[in-house]
């Protein structure tokens, strides 16, 4: 059987006036490559790449965490 791979839009603020935009598919790799390559980081929110529609948003001190599941 196949798994299905979610690929999300992400939209980050990296600074006081600069935005980056990236497709991910791993919200918490996502957040650790934003502090290793953007340590000033503020938040970034995240949207279906299909349908545009916002799924979620994070901030630095509120970051997805990795499931136990």
């Amino acid at each position: 059987m196949e798994k299905i791979v979610k690929i999300y839009r992400v939209i980050a603020k990296v600074g006081d006036d600069k935005f980056v935009k990236y497709h991910v598919n791993n919200l918490v790799s996502f957040s650790s490559f934003l502090d290793k390559n953007f340590p000033d980081w503020r938040w970034f929110n995240v949207f279906d790449k299909k349908t545009g529609i916002q799924v979620g948003n994070y901030t630095k001190k509120d970051r997805p965490i990795r499931s136990k599941v």
